[in-house]
């Protein structure tokens, strides 16, 4: 089996009406993009590669993780990442806590200390370990629940509309960090979006559902 996210005939139905067909293989460090309107099914096929499809829905087909059949193993056993357009920062954990939260429990917590600094560091924020998440901007929430998703040491990375909710300036930023990020693990990426600039900054192939 091919390294990868592999979605082997995955089909998203409701109410018996299918909403979204999809067969394809996104490559360690590659970007596949899936456009289309509000409504359309685009974050109920992350739900369902995440395992979290909600009630009302059906899902069929296989999803396979480097060579791995996913499709029926529990959400934290997949080891699929995923960033919404809202950080999901604990408010009443610290932003070093909050990173914590992504490590494994069998992590010393001298090592644990040692590598949220570490991702501080990487994230441009090396002084804020206690830090509130209520006192930080727009951007370096973003910047947190990115690597509080990486500290998780996903093999897959989905973003849910992750750029939407961040000005200009701040969406070209966060699609750096993250694109660059997810070439250096090698991980696949399945973004949705319906803002063309995100698709174009990805680079990859470019699935439109919705279209005429």
């Amino acid at each position: 089996m091919a390294d990868g996210l592999q979605l082997d005939r995955v089909c998203i139905e409701r109410d018996g009406t299918r909403l979204i067909e999809i067969d394809r293989t996104v490559a360690p460090g590659e970007v596949l993009t899936v456009m289309g309107p509000s409504g359309v099914g685009k974050s109920t096929l992350l739900a369902f590669i995440t395992g979290t499809l909600p009630a009302g829905f059906s899902g069929h087909g296989t999803v396979r993780l480097d060579g791995t059949d996913i499709t029926r193993l529990p959400p934290d056993r997949r080891r699929v990442g995923i960033l919404f357009q809202d950080d999901l920062l604990f408010p009443h954990l610290s932003v070093g806590a909050n990173l914590a939260f992504g490590l494994s429990e069998n992590v010393s917590r001298a090592k644990r200390r040692e590598k949220v600094q570490h991702a501080l560091d990487e994230i441009g924020l090396p002084s804020f370990f206690d830090r509130d998440p209520a006192t930080l901007s727009g951007g370096q929430k973003a910047r947190v629940a990115l690597m509080r998703m990486l500290l998780a040491d996903p093999r897959a990375l989905l973003l849910d509309e992750a750029f939407s909710g961040l000005d200009a300036a701040l969406r070209a930023q966060m699609r750096d960090l993250v694109f660059a990020r997810a070439t250096d693990r090698r991980l696949p990426v399945l973004m949705v979006t319906h803002d063309a600039e995100d698709a174009r900054a990805a680079g990859g192939a470019v699935i439109e559902l919705g279209a005429a």
